[in-house]
Order: C-alpha cells, then structure tokens, then sequence
C-alpha cells in the first residue's frame, strides 16, 4: 500500500517519512520544497501534480499546510490557496483514484479563542466537545479544510480522520516574555503537562489513524500528550498550577532544581487526548511522567526521532531575536 504524505519536507512530514521508510513501507513524500524526503515537488494547489501524486495511492497523509508562524508573512489568500483549495484538490483527487483513506492533520490552534477563560474562571478542559473559534487565518482555513473533510466523508465514502496535534515544534516560544524566563527544553517540558506533545507520539498517532480510518468513517480527535490533571484540578491551575504538579508529582520539585529550571505559576487550558487513545488505539510514550524520568536518569527527554527531524524553521530568511514574525 502506497501512503502519499504531503508536507514531506516539514518537521511532520519528515518524521512521517522517516518511520515508513524504516518500517519498509512504500511511502511518497510531495512538497513544495526538494528535500531527501519529497519524491515529487509541487504544489498541493496544482491539481496536475496533485493528481500524478495521487497515482497508485490507497492512503493519504496531509500535513501540507501554511502555518500559524506564516500568519505575519503570508497573505489570507494564500493561506486560503494552501489550506482550503489545496485540501479540495487532494480530496477530490483522492476519491477519483480510489483511495482507502485520509488522514488529515489539523490543529489545536483552530480552537483559537475557546481555548483562554475569562480572568478569575478556572483553566479551560480542551475535548473535541469544545466549539472552535478561530482567532486567525490559519485557525480558519484550518476549521474550513476540517468541514471539506467531513463533506468527503459523507457524500463520497471516503474514509477520513481529522488529528487536532497539539505543538510538537522543537522550536523557541514566540513569546518574548516566555524566552525570557525558561529555556527551550524548560518549556517544552511544562507543556506536556497540558499543550504538547512529542513528534515521535504524533508520529504514531497518524499511523494508528491510517489502522482505524476505515472502521471509524470519520472523526476528529485531539493528539497531544496526555495530562496527568482532572477536570476538578481546573481551578486551582488556574491560581497555582506548580502546587498541583508537585501534588501529583512529589519528587519534581527537587529535579527541577537540579536543572534550574521553573514550573508555570498558572494554566489556562488542558488538552485531552482520552478520545484518541480510545479510538485509533494509540498509546502515547512521551509525557510529563517520562520527562522526571529522564531528569532522574540524566537523559534527555525528547525522543530520537525529535533529534532526527530537528529545528527546521518556517522561513527561508532568519529573523533576530525570534523563531519566526508575530502579526
């Protein structure tokens, strides 16, 4: 079986290229840019290219996107070329080739204003209950190829499966402020408390989706790590989020300072994952308990393939003192 996966030359698609490549299994890479991974160089808006792609597929893995880290040097048409009108042409192309499945990779950003409470309310428990409200093109076009998705699902059969990955960048923060106060692997490793997940469990969770996508039909699921929080711990994150990691993690405390490095004074969201470990079988590896593991042992806590796929960045030009632009 053929897996088509778009995006071959981004963090995620690199990666998903990587472990079918080892796996033996014949996979192709399409990507806007040459890379050891891309096989076919095009754009996912070109419906020529899309359609010689597709040849001989049975499953499609899209990761292509534009980015929020475009959102300030992209326009809002091309952010609807790529994500909308690149999204249609792969599915229509997909149906007119027959294929068994579409995996389509989503994001949790598209719940975009749902995502923060209103001050003095508790942290926010992020299922795929939650309605999205997109704060900006990305978000949007993202919400947009979503609905394309399900519209395929339900008049042409298609199967398909929409992940809502959480960040698995290993780039910094674009938060000034957060720069400031934690290193990279400091946050990062805070994060898999509530908003991040590791590459090499994203990874998985697209394969276990490839599995599950014809018994399922359809279905939108949020890949993150998973939290080791409740929902009656959502108050008090919101006012004293260390106070509830060190409850549920007595030694963490003296790791961190070990490393020198701090918790988050407070949480404002939490991102479950239960619906996807439930459904597509997947069994996430790298989470907060596996990072204290690591500091006790002195390794670090980001799988091989995170080192593999590496910092990549998002534009061909650098920018000082930051990952990439904010608008």
């Amino acid at each position: 079986m053929t897996i088509l996966v778009t995006g071959s030359a981004g963090h995620l698609g690199e990666g998903l290229m990587r472990r079918l490549r080892a796996q033996s299994r014949s996979a192709r890479g399409l990507d806007i840019k040459p890379s050891a991974f891309t096989d076919l160089v095009g754009s996912i808006a070109d419906r020529e290219v899309v359609a010689e792609a597709m040849r001989g597929v049975r499953c499609v893995i899209h990761s292509a996107t534009l980015h929020k880290p475009h959102v300030a040097t992209h326009s809002y048409r091309q952010f609807v070329d790529t994500n909308i009108a690149g999204t249609l042409a792969l599915l229509e192309a997909a149906v007119a080739e027959g294929v068994e499945c579409f995996i389509f990779t989503s994001t949790t950003s598209a719940f975009g204003a749902a995502l923060t409470p209103r001050p003095g309310e508790p942290a926010t428990w992020i299922t795929e209950q939650v309605a999205p409200i997109p704060k900006n093109i990305y978000g949007t076009t993202k919400i947009a190829a979503e609905g394309l998705c399900e519209l395929f699902q339900r008049k042409h059969g298609l199967p398909v499966l929409v992940l809502r990955t959480s960040r698995f960048f290993p780039e910094d923060d674009d938060d000034a402020a957060v720069r400031s106060r934690f290193d990279s692997a400091n946050m990062q490793a805070n994060e898999l408390l509530y908003r991040r997940a590791d590459i090499d469990d994203v990874v998985q969770a697209h394969l276990c989706a490839i599995e599950r996508a014809p018994a399922l039909g359809f279905g939108r699921y949020i890949v993150s790590a998973t939290t080791p929080f409740a929902p009656e711990d959502l108050a008090e994150l919101s006012r004293d989020a260390a106070m509830v990691v060190e409850r549920l993690f007595p030694h963490c405390r003296e790791l961190y300072a070990a490393k020198g490095w701090a918790l988050l004074p407070q949480l404002d969201r939490v991102y479950v994952n239960q619906a996807a470990r439930r459904d597509l079988h997947w069994e996430p590896r790298f989470g907060f308990g596996y990072v204290l593991d690591c500091l006790r042992a002195g390794l670090d806590f980001r799988s091989e393939l995170a080192h593999q796929v590496g910092i990549k960045g998002y534009h061909a030009q650098r920018f000082q003192d930051m990952p990439y632009p904010v608008s």
